[in-house]
Parts: C-alpha cells; structure tokens; sequence
C-alpha cells in the first residue's frame, strides 16, 4: 500500500504543463485477461488485431504499454523508471538492469532524468529488487505523465500512388512523462526552472517504439542545452566471450533494431546511425564473463557532438527520435522484413513509386515533347536531370514563369515535373565552405554550410522555387551529409560543437515542408525518416559504361543485394539510354529502336522487381515499335503494381551462369504473391525451382498462374513450399501470379 499512496500523492499534483490535464494510473485499465497474453499470429503474415494501449500492472504500481508484440514497464515511483522491456513473441526479457530515462546535461551541469538505483546485480533484475530500490537524490524526478495517441510528425500530403494500407501516421499510443528537479540547496532555483518530457509512441502491429525528449525553460533566463541522452538501455547481451581478441570484436545484442532520425551520410542505416547510435560496454555489469568488463551490451542513443543549443525563456528544445525494433530469432530474410515493415508504418511515403523519365535537355519544347512521350507510353513523372543544364536556382521572373507555364502543362497530361540540385560537392565562396576539425575533412571532398549566408540563400531559393513554378519532384544530389564544421557562423550556428545539429534541422526542416507540400524527394541518403522517398537502391556509376549485357546482370544483383534493407519503392536505379560515363555504342541503348530487346529486358529487370529506375536520356522512344514495347511494359507493371512493390522473397541472386529469381509476397492482397524469373543465357531454360510461399499467407492450395494462362491449383507442402516448373525463353522474363484457390 506503500507504493499505492506514492503513487497517488504523485498524480494528484497540478501539472506544470498548464494546458495538459496529467492522467492517473487508476484511470487505465489493468493488464489482464486476454490483453495480458501474446499475440499468437504471425505479424509479418496474418496480421493483428490488437492495439497498442497504456495499461496499469496488476499491482497497481506500474504503467505499462503493450501490444502484444512487445511490453514496456515503468515503475512510477519512487521514481519514472523503465523496469522491463519484452519481446513477447520470444517471451524474452531485453532489459537486464534499471538505467536513467535519459541524460542531460544543461549549462554545463549534468543530471540523470528518472531512473533507480541500488540493483544488486546488473546481469538480470529480479520483481522483489525493485521495490528495494531507491530514487537518485540528485536526478530528475517524475511529477506527471499523459497518455494519448500519436500525432504526425510532419504532414504528408499523399498525392499519388501508394501502398493500399498506407497511415499516416500509424495507429498507436502515446506516452509523456514529465520530469523536473527537485527543489534543494544542491539544485540551484534556476535549475529548478527546467522541466524536462520524455516522450513515447507503441505502434500497433508491430513490435516498434520510438522515443524522444523535449527540454522545457520555465525560467526567466536562456539556457544551454549541451548534450543529451535521450535513450540508454542495459540490454541483455548477445553472448558470452570471456576474452577479445584484435580484429574480432565481440558481437553487440541482436535482440533490437535501432536507428534514428538524426541520419546522414549513407545509403544505409548502419552508415548512418554511427553519428549518435551507440553500444557500448556497461562498467555497472561486473559479473559479465567478459574478464576486463568489455562486453557491447549497454544501448546509449545520444550525439557525438552536442547538440549545445540555446533555449530562451518560455521556449524549448526537442531531440531527434529514436526508433527501436524488437527481433525474433528469425533467419535474415524475416529480419529484413521486419525492417521494411517499419519503414512503411513510420515512414509510408517510402511507397510512392512513380515511373520517371530522367531527360536531357532544358529546352522548354523539348520538355513539352517528352511530356507528351510520357504521357503516351504512361511514365509517370520527368525529372530535368543532372546534366540537363537546367538551373533551378535561377531567380529571374522572366525564367519562373516560362518554366511555371511548362509545369502548368505536364499537369494537364498528369505528368509530374521535377528537377535536380547539387548541394554538397561543390564549391562556393570560401567563406561559405564548411571548414572541418583537424584530422577530419568533408565527406564529398567538399561541402558548403547549410548556415552560411549561402546555404540559407539555397535553402530559400529551393522552397521559392515549387511555390513560383509548381514543380512536383526534388532531386537533391549529395543533401547534408553530417559534416563537422568549426566555423562560427552567427546567428544559426555557434561551432564546432553545435554545427551537426543545425545543419541537419535546417536540411530536415526543407524536406519536412516540401513532404507537406506535396514534393517527392530523390536524395542520395537516409533522410527517409525526415520526408524524403527514395535514396539510391545501391550501384556502381561506373558499371552503366559496361557492355549491355552486363549492365542486366549487375541491374538485378543490384536489385537483389539492395533490397535487404530497403522496400522496391525505397530505392532508385539507373538505366543509361543515352551515354553514361562511357562505355561507347556497347555501353549504349541509343538510338533505342536498334537495341530494343536490351531496353526491354532493363524494363522488366527493373519493372519485374517492383523497382524505379532512372531512364536517364533525350527520349523514352524514337520508333511506333519502340513506344509500343515501352508500353506494353508499363502496362503490365501497373496491371500488377500492388504485389510488384510489395516486399521482396529472396530466391536466387542474379550471377549469369542460371536463372535467377524473386518471389514478391503481400497476403493482404488478392495477388499474395509473383514470381518473376529471369534467364540469362542464350537458350530457353525449363526446370522446376523450390519457392517458400510462407510470407504470401497462402496455406494448403495455391492458384497459380503463368502468366495470363489459366490456373492451376497446386498443393502447398507442411513447410509452406511449392515445387514449380518454369519456362524461361532465352534472354527473357516469365512471371507467375498465386493466389489463394477456391478450394481453401
């Protein structure tokens, strides 16, 4: 009853947040009954009906978020503390010991934000422990807590196609909890004044958190915020190695998928969390096997450099978010689903996919002419590519308005029109140029800074640019890419220390408003969390200057190896009708009507894949024949589109030597799955291949269709795989619909 009372004293205060009614832990529901059970089906296949919801523990002494997937528990007092974090679907504990909520650190002066202390042993945690544990005098302690559903992070003004299931934003629940220091001679009245929030989302349907904090100044003087933790988590190691040896660094925990959306500087999550994504060993852990206490098993979320950002009176700061995927002990292709699977639900715009055309020219009637191509043979947008010669930068009215009255006419033929910029790798005036800590140097070789006089100029001049002309896509080539920068540049940007962090919010901030708007990204990094839609499925510029034989091949390897980490829709491609880097008339497809089966078979490597490529030239066609074959593929892409920008089965890697294969899967569709198989040799190839069906959802009976033949049900073995027999012509393409049979 102890805790009860504690509790209950607690929430009964008046929330310093004025406008915000804090929620009582009476007022949820218990974790009972069927809530209180896992989950039975499958996520990644069936689907589930529960929701995300805050309930109350049995005792009465916890809040708990849960839905049935993972379970997060804090205790509310003596102090916030989180005390468990459960995948549910493995019935394993992630959370070995108590850490802080958070850490921050205000002028100067550091404070942990909730937690307990007195944990006997930090290899496991024990129910009876916590009641024996005490708050930190010194940290943060908990005044009130509300509970809500989550909001947007930004607007996405959804105006094309997209995944059917496509939220924005995704079903869940919301949690803030409210901090603030205790009033004593060690904690000063102006210390005092700072309040600190952290806030919490649960998605329902799959197992992902995100966390954030906000830092409020009640006071009447500005603060500093330094740097911060904002998540610190004692995860349950990942194994035991009782010795390190050079060159084999001990594994870090495999239970938690985590990254941010304070990302640059990458294709790839793991290239672009290292900035503020941290494992680290845990000094607290001394009955760890690892002898010298070097086990990688302590999740610290916080930036390499500061943030060090001002806060005015009556103002606040907020940090990036961090999302956190709990893994099952799934094989790599269910880890990779799970990871495209978050992406959709936290970032849905990733689905958009439109067909574009990459043009050559900035001449106003050739653009209208390649709009009219597109419209013809059903592309779906025009890009003025990188070496187009068109400028958007060029703010002469006279300039907007021809280009206005040209965007005016690509909407009449529902044609998207978009063009490219070059941010980073280039050079400006030297004062405008990003001056690096010694030691280190730009990523690019070079980069303006987004805070100099120039970068704002070029942050302005691009948002000026969609309003004036109407434009519809951005092509930002090398977009802010987490450079260092030492250089004061007043009033956005003191040094060093904060440089990151304004440089990013102010690229994040142009790509938050331009989602909003309506604009779709292409940019070279991980900005997918922040607004932007594709980032480069992953390639060689080089390799378009190889023979066309083998640009197909490296085409579907590209394809295959890419999409473990991203969606089709999440990442672009290239294919060169024109002259790339090189390469000569055996690099080329142009002119197109001599090379038209390669066209084809780049069409449908990439098509087949669910993928976007850039078909980058001076025309989609040049022939009657030539647009009629560019069609017809088009239209078979869009007849299929749902399942063909669904999630990618891994089959059999693109190598030359056989056919090659993926299986798409989506069991909400009525198309569960296609199959597209590829045959790279110069005969036909007839041969039954082996395909595991398990992530269609399809379960005795398939239907399945070659082609637009009729169908034929064929019996799907215990381990959900099916024996199919394909006929590949030479060169070629063939596809295989599966649906669920009458009979199921």
């Amino acid at each position: 009853m102890k805790i009860l009372r504690v509790v209950a004293s607690l929430f009964f205060a008046i929330c310093h947040f004025g406008s915000v009614q804090a929620t009582e832990l009476r007022e949820l529901p218990e974790l009972v009954g069927p809530a209180a059970q896992p989950v039975q089906a499958d996520y990644l296949v069936r689907g589930v009906q529960r929701t995300a919801a805050a309930y109350q523990s049995q005792n009465g002494s916890e809040l708990v978020l849960d839905n049935g997937l993972i379970r997060r528990r804090w205790r509310l007092a003596p102090n916030g503390a989180c005390v468990a974090f459960d995948n549910l679907t493995t019935g394993q504990s992630m959370l070995r010991s108590v850490r802080p909520e958070a850490r921050i650190t205000i002028d100067g002066t550091a404070f942990d934000v909730g937690g307990l202390v007195g944990q006997p042993n930090h290899a496991y945690l024990k129910e009876p422990w916590l009641d024996d544990m005490q708050a930190d005098p010194q940290a943060m302690q908990l005044v009130s807590f509300e509970i809500d559903k989550p909001v947007e992070r930004f607007a996405w003004d959804r105006r094309r196609h997209a995944a059917p299931n496509a939220k924005w934003p995704p079903d869940g629940v919301y949690l803030r909890m409210d901090y603030s220091l205790p009033q004593s001679g060690d904690n000063p009245a102006e210390q005092s004044d700072v309040r600190v929030s952290v806030h919490y989302e649960m998605y329902s349907g799959i197992p992902v958190m995100s966390k954030w904090l906000t830092v409020h100044n009640t006071s009447e003087r500005e603060i500093v915020v330094n740097d911060f933790t904002c998540e610190e988590l004692a995860i349950v190691e990942h194994t035991s190695w009782v010795e390190k040896r050079e060159g084999s660094p001990i594994p870090r925990p495999t239970c938690l998928h985590v990254e941010t959306d304070f990302a640059f500087g990458g294709f790839v999550h793991e290239n672009t969390s290292r900035h503020v994504v941290h494992w680290r060993t845990d000094p607290l852990y001394t009955t760890q096997v690892n002898y010298r206490l070097e086990t990688p098993c302590l999740l610290v979320v916080s930036p390499t450099y500061g943030p060090s950002q001002k806060v005015e009176p009556g103002g606040s700061f907020e940090s990036m978010r961090v999302f956190e995927l709990a893994l099952d002990d799934g094989g790599r292709e269910r880890r990779s689903l799970a990871l495209r699977r978050m992406y959709r639900t936290l970032a849905p715009w990733v689905t958009e996919n439109p067909i574009t055309h990459h043009l050559l020219s900035n001449d106003a009637n050739r653009v209208r002419a390649a709009i009219d191509q597109a419209a013809e043979v059903g592309f779906e947008a025009i890009i003025l590519s990188f070496g187009s010669g068109f400028n958007m930068e060029n703010r002469n009215p006279e300039f907007l308005e021809e280009w206005k009255a040209v965007a005016d006419y690509a909407e009449e033929k529902d044609i998207e029109l978009g063009c490219y910029s070059l941010f980073s790798s280039r050079g400006v005036g030297k004062e405008h140029m990003i001056v690096s800590p010694e030691g280190q140097k730009p990523k690019h070789g070079r980069c303006p800074a987004v805070t100099s006089s120039w970068g704002q100029n070029w942050l302005a001049t691009m948002r000026s640019f969609y309003d004036e002309t109407g434009f519809d896509q951005f092509e930002n080539d090398g977009p802010y890419p987490g450079d260092i920068d030492i250089t004061p540049r007043p009033p956005w940007q003191q040094g060093i220390e904060d440089s990151r962090w304004v440089q990013w919010r102010h690229t994040t901030k142009l790509y938050q408003d331009l989602r909003a708007a309506g604009i779709y990204i292409n940019a070279p990094d991980f900005y997918y969390l922040n607004g932007s839609n594709k980032c480069g499925m992953g390639y060689r510029e080089v390799n378009w200057s190889l023979p066309r034989a083998q640009q197909v091949i490296h085409t579907r390897q590209n394809i295959y190896d890419g999409s473990w980490s991203k969606t089709p829709s999440m990442g672009w491609m290239h294919v060169p009708l024109s002259q790339y880097h090189g390469g000569g008339p055996a690099a080329t497809i142009e002119p197109l009507a001599e090379h038209l089966d390669h066209y084809r078979r780049m069409l449908t490597s990439n098509l087949g894949m669910g993928v976007q490529a850039h078909y980058r030239g001076p025309r989609i066609y040049d022939t009657p024949e030539t647009r009629d074959m560019v069609k017809a593929q088009v239209d078979w892409f869009k007849k299929y589109r749902d399942i063909l920008e669904s999630d990618i089965i891994h089959g059999r890697r693109a190598d030359g030597r056989d056919l090659d294969w993926i299986l798409h899967a989506n069991p909400h569709l009525e198309n569960q799955g296609m199959l597209c198989v590829y045959n790279p040799l110069d005969r036909p190839m007839k041969r039954s291949i082996r395909v595991d069906l398990y992530y269609t959802g399809l379960t005795d009976v398939a239907s399945i269709r070659h082609e637009e033949n009729q169908p034929t049900d064929v019996k799907i073995a215990r381990d959900y795989h099916v024996d199919i027999e394909v006929d590949v012509p030479a060169g070629e393409m063939t596809w295989y619909v599966l649906q669920a049979a009458e009979s199921n």
